[in-house]
């Protein structure tokens, strides 16, 4: 059965990945894109616009399904060599996540609701992913259950 997730990332990281069709989540580490099944759905979450800037965005800014295969390493120069995942990113506009707070079931009634966040990678129901999908301008279709 596939399940539905979010990610964190600053938008102009998550940019970069909407634009050549690939997800990296904890500064490249392998293990939490391993959780990952084809046909998960993801959304990222972007704190802020840019990587460790103050410049801060609080919304969800991609939405897409994980495509089949395994993370793989990709050489971004420098040393840095982080985990990627293919992902099939849908068109969708940038959602603020402080309408949607008190709706979600991750956040609803908690003060410390960006406490999960800092995970960079948690699962969130079926309830979650719509509404998130509807803010942003997309409408899912039901998940097919594993036979």
């Amino acid at each position: 059965m596939s399940r539905n997730w979010i990610a964190v990332a600053s938008a102009e990281h998550v940019l970069r990945g909407r634009e050549a069709g690939f997800m990296q989540v904890c500064h490249g580490k392998a293990a939490p894109l391993r959780r990952l099944q084809p046909g998960d759905r993801v959304i990222y979450y972007s704190p802020t616009v840019s990587f460790q800037g103050k410049d801060r965005l609080q919304a969800f800014t991609a939405l897409g399904l994980v495509k089949a295969g395994a993370p793989y390493v990709f050489d971004m120069g420098g040393g840095f060599r982080p985990f990627r995942r293919d992902v099939t990113w849908l068109p969708v506009r940038t959602a603020p996540i402080q309408p949607l707070l008190e709706s979600l079931d991750f956040s609803a009634g908690r003060r410390n609701w960006g406490y999960q966040l800092r995970f960079g990678l948690f699962s969130i129901s079926e309830h979650d992913v719509r509404l998130i999908a509807e803010a942003m301008g997309v409408r899912l279709q039901p998940m097919e259950q594993a036979a």
